[in-house]
Parts: structure tokens; sequence; C-alpha cells
């Protein structure tokens, strides 16, 4: 019997006081006896076979707190039991489970037999002679069942078992010994930003692709791509001609107005009123000169895309043609440059809104009820809401595009 086996036995019937050390060996009552350093059948965690001594000691002193028996183990130079290993090791011993993966095969031991029938056991065992087949007779013959078969003895089929060397278990298996995941990883990210940036120029490209069937005169393929082909006459603003390209919507730059070129996006697209500062410090990078956005939340087949822009310094003669809507701020010095005479004039060519929480004083929007500006009101702190004002929004700008268009 091996080690692991015998010591297993003997705390199984209770009998650990029978395990005494008399010099340099274990002697497990009148039965066997083992040397205290020899490796035992089972492996620790960290990949280490614990000794016999190992074990002993661990499984009288099991009651111990993990942290007390970790310091007599350093006192008496002993390796300790690792604390992962301590429940599964202590359940086989105990009896509580009948094997364990943690099990090594390993050859079997030479003990010392102190009693005549465990000598006489192992003179019948010569492992030394490769020649020799074990079996078991009964009263001088073979025991052979009625399927013609020989019954071996199972103590002699541990034996057999015992000097198995078993190639790889599940642990080595998983632990992929000499194998580096990082390639892959490096593959996977890659395909991933160009999966990301190929999406990104599909959308732009379907975007720049919407608003020419919008604009242009062409006839017969809108069908085909899926977009409406319903012809649409140019838009006209007091006998000008709308610009070509993307419609832009202007928002001030100066922070103290809700709405602002960091923050429209989340509220045209997605119906969120993010505060500006929150926003700021969201993003990365430096400030955009123009967002695009688009009504996300339509069931619409054609879907235009408009620009958003907060510097009308820096628009040339020909986008002002493209301007259709602005978020104004209520002071006049916002219109300062334009190329109009007043705000009667620009709120009668531009579509004007202005943002406002629900609760602000009256005082605050004195000179927007002078103007031809649609107020828009949000609560502070009920973002649910949020999204019923940015519909009034699209469905203002929507009446207001096809309005002009056949004007």
């Amino acid at each position: 019997m091996d080690p692991l086996s015998a010591l297993r036995d003997f705390t199984i019937r209770n009998e650990l006081d029978k395990i005494v050390r008399v010099g340099d060996e274990f002697r497990f009552g009148g039965d066997y006896a083992f040397p205290c350093g020899v490796a035992t059948a089972y492996r620790s965690k960290q990949g280490n076979l614990y000794s016999l001594e190992t074990l002993v000691y661990f499984v009288k002193n099991h009651h111990l707190k993990h942290t007390d028996y970790m310091h007599n183990c350093r006192a008496q130079n002993l390796v300790a039991v690792t604390f992962i290993d301590r429940k599964p090791l202590l359940d086989y011993l105990q009896g509580k489970v009948s094997s364990s993966d943690a099990i090594q095969i390993v050859a079997p031991q030479n003990p010392k037999f102190t009693s005549a029938s465990s000598a006489a056991a192992a003179d019948e065992y010569r492992p030394e002679d490769p020649g020799l087949v074990l079996i078991i007779a009964n009263d001088g013959e073979f025991d052979v069942n009625e399927d013609g078969g020989v019954k071996i003895s199972e103590n002699y089929m541990a034996m057999l078992r015992a000097v198995e060397r078993p190639l790889k278990d599940r642990e080595t298996i998983l632990e992929c010994r000499n194998r580096d995941f990082y390639s892959v990883l490096t593959a996977a990210t890659k395909r991933d930003e160009e999966r990301q940036r190929s999406e990104s120029q599909q959308r732009k490209d379907g975007l720049v692709a919407k608003n020419r069937l919008m604009r242009g005169d062409e006839r017969g393929f809108g069908d085909e791509l899926g977009y409406d082909a319903t012809p649409r006459p140019k838009m006209l603003l007091k006998g000008s001609k709308i610009g070509e390209g993307v419609p832009i919507i202007l928002v001030p730059s100066a922070f103290q107005t809700l709405i602002t070129i960091y923050n429209v996006k989340e509220f045209l697209e997605d119906g969120v009123f993010i505060p500006t500062d929150v926003k700021v410090k969201q993003m990365k990078g430096p400030k955009p000169d123009c967002v695009t956005v688009q009504k996300k939340f339509s069931r619409d087949r054609v879907v235009t895309a408009y620009e958003v822009r907060d510097k009308p310094s820096a628009l040339k003669a020909e986008d002002w043609d493209r301007v259709v809507a602005v978020f104004v701020l209520g002071k006049e010095w916002q219109f300062k440059e334009w190329p109009f005479k007043d705000h009667v004039e620009i709120f009668n060519k531009i579509l004007g809104f202005y943002m406002r929480f629900e609760d602000d004083s009256v005082e605050s929007a004195k000179n927007v009820k002078q103007w031809n500006v649609k107020i828009i009101s949000i609560s502070k702190n009920k973002r649910h809401q949020d999204r019923a004002a940015a519909l009034e929004v699209w469905d203002r700008l929507e009446e207001f595009m096809r309005s002009r268009s056949h004007g």
C-alpha cells in the first residue's frame, strides 16, 4: 500500500494516534512503515507532491487556524499545505470523497512490513520480474466466470495502475504552457478597428447619398437604393436658391446657453439633455468645428442630415444659403455681423429656437418673446421629458423645411 492510501485508511478509521514517528520513518501501527520524507501521490496546486511528513502533520493539526498552522510549520521547518489545498485534501483523507484530480499516480512504494502476513504479501509481488503475470487463484484453481474471464485481485490491479504514467491531465491542458495568445488579441483588436472604420465610412457615404437624393433632380433610381425617389423641388428662400450640400443649424458658442455644439448631438439624436460642462469633461481632444446630426427616432425612410456649427463668422456667402435654423442666446449681439438687416429678416428666413428651463424667470426670455422664435422648455431634473422637447424641435424643423421647399 502506498503512503497516501495508508494515511487515508488510518484517518477514516480514526486511528491517527497509531501513526508514530520513530527516527526517520513513520510507523502505521504494526502494519507499515514509510520514510518521513517520501513523496505521496497528492499533488498541490503549485505542482509539487506533498511529502508524507507534511500530510501527517496536516491531518493531525487541521483543526488549527491556517495562520497558526503556517506558523507552526515554519517553526518545525515543515512544508505547509497551501490554503487552497486544505479542504479538498482533508475531504479526501477523511473519506468524504472517493477520489481527487490532485492525486498523481506514482510508482508503488516498498514499505517495511512489520507483520508476517504483510511480509508474505510483499514476497508474492516481485515488480523486478517483468515477465511475472499476477493472477489470484481460489483453492488452487483460477476463478473463471461464465464469460470465460479471469478474476484478478483488486490489490494487484492497484499495483498495475500504480506504475501507469499519465502524460497529461485536465489542469496541464488548461494551463496551455508555451502558448502565447497575445497575437490573437492583437489580431482581434485590429479586426475590430477595421470594422469600426468601415461602418463609419458607410454611414458617412450614406448621409451624402441621402442628401443628394433629397436635393437632386434625378429620377427613377431612388427605390433601388432604398430611398424615397419622389421628385422634390429645391428650397427657395425669398427668391434665393438654397445652397447645395447639407443644411446648417447654428448654435451659440457661449456656455450660458443650454444647447451648444458639445451637447447638441445627444439632445437631437438621442433625446437626452446633458449639461455642457459635463460633456466638456467627457470629451477627448479639441472642440469640434462641426457636428453632424440626424433624426434617429423616426420611421421615415429618408432621414436628412444636418451640420451643426457655432462659428457664424467662419461661414462663406454660399454657406449662409444652407442655414435653416438657429438656437438663440436671447441677446442681440449674437447676430452681429450676420448678413441680414435685423432679427425680423433673420427669423423670416431662418427658423429660431430658444431653449430654457421650465422654472426659469420670465425676464430671461423677455427679448426672445419679441422675436419670431419657438421657445422650448425642458426640466432641470426630469430627463425622461427631454425626448418630447427634442421631437418638438424636429417637428418644427421638418415643417419649416417642407414649407420652404414649396415657397
